[in-house]
């Protein structure tokens, strides 16, 4: 054993001497890069996860015979995924700790029943990720039916599924923070959570996320208004001009995933203002009148969607409005190429049509080619017009800045099993401080592997796995 010693010595004192000089030469680099405050806000973005492909595909193959529905304004992207928004958040440039909630959720349902029910029936909703020392994990509210006896259990935020990272340090990082193609495995108590479908450690799909962070602003206590009280809703009257407006419309999810589709090949972009939520297009700025007695709007809006792929191009803009006996018209490059039912509520100042459903008019079928005839079902319509100038528009989702274009139509393949790395980008610029993460793991792992090198004549180390869910 005493002779073990002196062969050991000088190789450690090698791999310290190289770490040493990596960090020296890093560190200040590093320092300079950070120099900000400890903790920032996340504020918008998205995280794209096709939970398991394989599973999507049973649920809606020729066994399970069922479908999913998504939920809370949850969207898809390319072939598989599924788009989850609005992240809130932290993030420690210092510590590298992130954590990041997002908002949307997906109900699959399966093997129907003769009363209307599903044997199969899973809602995965309102993901996060959390990121601490170096471990990574996917957490999601979950209702699932236990396979087999049907019983029906609902959890929040189940830790669903762990996060390989190595290889990713997120340490002076700048804003948007983007992670591509994570490995993902099913935890013990996802599998649980996942009604027995799997067994911890299965290999789920990879997830890709990108947030925008800001540092912490300060709060103003708002001044006190005189006109605080509700807005009076007769001041809409016969042909009333209104403050500002919005329709929101996603055109159809299918064909938005033929579009990002192995077929296609292809994206779409947002300009002029427009904005997109995911799971719909918002076209701001809207400018018209309002006739509360008549029930009649008529409203033009700013913003185009141009869709583009092979031997496709097509532009959504020059967006109008028009509701008339209760029924709306959306028009687009001065075509009527949807209606829709259309009963104007007015609220605290807003005028609303919540997610009316659409049918796509002979003009609007000839406008996408012929790939929809007339009567086929598009994506529910919803519009809001502030006819007080301090009511405020809903909400739409937020991806985050780097939502304008959709990412490429077929996702990257996931690192293999045989240890291929995932990548941590920053988008907003590069340099020596978006290096040293990288660098300092690399060095860290040198050492380690010089380390494990020796450590393995000494002792075998032995993997540890956790035991199989039982079907």
């Amino acid at each position: 054993m005493s002779s073990s010693r002196p062969a050991r010595t000088p190789v450690l004192a090698l791999l310290a001497a190289v770490l040493g000089a990596v960090l020296g030469a890093l560190l200040p680099a590093a320092s300079a890069h950070a120099g900000g405050p400890a903790d920032r806000a996340v504020r918008g973005g998205r995280l794209d996860w096709g939970i398991k492909s394989s599973f999507q595909s049973y649920v809606t193959g020729p066994v399970a015979h069922g479908s999913w529905a998504l939920t809370g304004g949850a969207a898809t992207v390319g072939g598989s995924q599924f788009r989850f928004h609005s992240a809130t958040g932290s993030y420690g440039p210092d510590s590298g700790d992130f954590r990041a909630a997002f908002s949307g959720g997906v109900h699959f349902t399966g093997h129907p029943k003769p009363d209307g029910t599903h044997e199969l029936d899973l809602t995965v909703a309102r993901p996060s990720v959390r990121i601490e020392n170096g471990r990574g994990t996917l957490y999601a509210d979950m209702t699932s039916k236990a396979k087999g006896s049907g019983k029906v259990t609902t959890k929040s935020q189940v830790p669903l599924a762990a996060l390989a990272l190595a290889g990713i340090g997120l340490k002076g990082g700048s804003t948007p923070i983007a992670l591509q193609n994570v490995p993902a495995t099913l935890t013990s108590q996802g599998a649980e959570a996942f009604a027995g479908y799997y067994t911890a450690g299965t290999a789920l799909d990879p997830v890709s996320l990108s947030v925008d962070t800001e540092a912490p602003k300060a709060v103003n206590s708002p001044s006190p208004s005189a006109s605080s009280a509700t807005p009076a809703e007769a001041s809409a009257g016969p042909s009333a001009g209104f403050a500002d407006a919005a329709v929101d419309w996603g055109v159809r999810r299918t064909f938005r995933e033929y579009v990002g589709g192995p077929v296609a090949q292809g994206r779409w972009t947002v300009s002029a203002g427009a904005r997109d939520g995911g799971a719909l297009f918002r076209f701001p700025g809207g400018k018209g009148t309002y006739d509360g007695r008549a029930a009649t709007l008529d409203a033009t809006f700013a913003g185009a969607v141009r869709f583009t792929g092979k031997q496709l191009d097509l532009t959504l803009d020059r967006v109008a409005v028009k509701v008339a006996d209760r029924t709306g018209t959306l028009s687009a490059q001065g075509r009527p190429i949807i209606t829709f039912p259309a009963r104007l509520a007015l609220k605290d100042g807003l005028v609303s049509i919540a997610e009316s459903p659409a049918k796509l008019t002979a003009e609007g079928a000839a406008l996408f080619g012929g790939m929809y005839p007339a009567g086929t079902d598009m994506d529910p319509v919803s519009l809001a017009v502030a006819v007080d100038p301090k009511a405020s528009l809903p909400a739409l989702p937020d991806l985050g800045t780097g939502a304008n274009t959709t990412p490429s139509a077929v996702p990257s393949p996931g690192p293999s099993a045989l240890g291929a790395e995932p990548t941590a980008e920053a988008s907003s610029g590069s340099g020596p401080g978006a290096l040293v993460p990288v660098a300092i793991g690399a060095a860290l792992m040198a050492v380690a592997g010089g380390a494990f090198v020796l450590a393995r004549r000494r002792r075998t180390a032995s993997a540890t796995h956790e035991p199989p869910t039982e079907d």
